[in-house]
C-alpha cells in the first residue's frame, strides 16, 4: 500500500536525507521524497500499521533534520 503525505522541509538535501532515512524504517517498502512538491510518498509493507510506521519515520527522519516536519 502507497500513502502520500504532506512534508515541510528546508533543502533539497534534508529531503534526501528524510527519504534514506525513511527507507530504513521498518515496515517501510519504498520511500520517495519530491522537495519540489514538499510530498512524501511511502510503500508500505502488506498489512502494516500505517500509523506506526509513520511516528517511527518521523522520529528517523528528526534525528537527521530536527526541524522537518510530516503531517501525519
Amino acid at each position: 500500500m502507497k500513502k502520500t503525505y504532506n512534508i515541510e522541509v528546508d533543502c533539497a538535501n534534508c529531503a534526501n536525507l528524510m527519504e534514506d532515512a525513511a527507507k530504513k524504517t521498518e515496515g517501510v517498502v519504498d520511500c520517495t521524497v519530491n522537495f519540489m512538491t514538499l510530498k512524501m510518498t511511502v510503500e508500505f509493507a502488506d498489512d502494516a500499521d500505517t500509523k506506526k510506521i509513520m511516528k517511527a519515520v518521523l522520529k528517523n527522519c528528526k534525528k537527521v533534520e530536527d526541524d522537518c516536519e510530516i503531517e501525519l
